[in-house]
């Protein structure tokens, strides 16, 4: 079945906002919005980016939900935090909405798969997952990336469920996936290392889930993990 394009509501307005935020999250990173500075009113941001004002509130209402600006009634809205400027340089240009999107879809997708997996795991994938959650911690120990074992940890938790269609999803987004694993690896290097060791310590949390069958557990610690990674995009300087 296909659609015409003025059957899908706000199309060209959604893209658009979605370049707004972009420019607005650029500008925060590189400190031309400070923290706890009030941004510009709608009127003025429509104004400067050549857009309407509906368009800029749906990228501040999108900004308010990554947790980027606040907004104080009768006052307008101000710069909550500012997320590190490298995090721009390793999403590709225009896609950031789009990448933060998916992590949105990967809290709900993964978490599923991680209540599988408790529900359905078979020696073999103990053994898989083991493995990969050990790879990670090797990663750390010496200081390296791990976004691909990352990855690799995420497969087999997949391959646990038994589900075919939860591996076959993570081969058609593979591309998707690298990106957040990539990304948010690569931002928890710069961290503490209780930061980065609070990473690994949600991927303990699952896998022990996993492995004692607490489904529902396991389900709520996946998904509390893929919202952490994405809040974690943000947290800069």
């Amino acid at each position: 079945m296909t659609f015409a394009a003025d059957a899908v509501p706000n199309r060209g307005a959604t893209r658009f906002s979605d370049i707004i935020y972009e420019k607005i999250v650029g500008m925060i990173a590189d400190g031309n919005f400070p923290v706890n500075e009030r941004l510009p009113s709608e009127t003025k941001l429509a104004a400067d980016f050549g857009a309407s004002r509906p368009v800029v509130r749906e990228a501040l209402e999108r900004l308010r939900a990554d947790g980027l600006v606040v907004s104080r009634k009768g006052s307008g809205s101000y710069v909550r935090q500012r997320p590190d400027s490298s995090m721009l340089k390793m999403v590709p240009v225009g896609s950031l909405a789009d990448v933060q999107r998916f992590f949105e879809f990967r809290a709900g997708l993964e978490a599923e798969a991680a209540e599988l997996a408790a529900r359905n795991w078979q020696p073999a994938d103990k053994e898989r997952i083991t493995a990969a959650l050990l790879s990670i911690e090797q990663c750390l120990r010496n200081g390296e990336l791990g976004a691909e074992e990352d990855q690799v940890l995420h497969d087999a938790i997949a391959m646990a469920t038994g589900n075919q269609f939860h591996i076959t999803v993570r081969e058609w987004f593979r591309p998707h996936f690298a990106i957040g694993h990539s990304v948010t690896r690569s931002l928890s290097l710069k961290r503490t290392l209780e930061q980065i060791r609070s990473v690994q310590d949600e991927h303990a949390v699952i896998v022990e889930a996993i492995f004692a069958r607490r489904e529902t557990e396991a389900h709520d610690a996946m998904k509390k993990h893929i919202l952490n990674a994405r809040a974690r995009m943000f947290q800069g300087v």
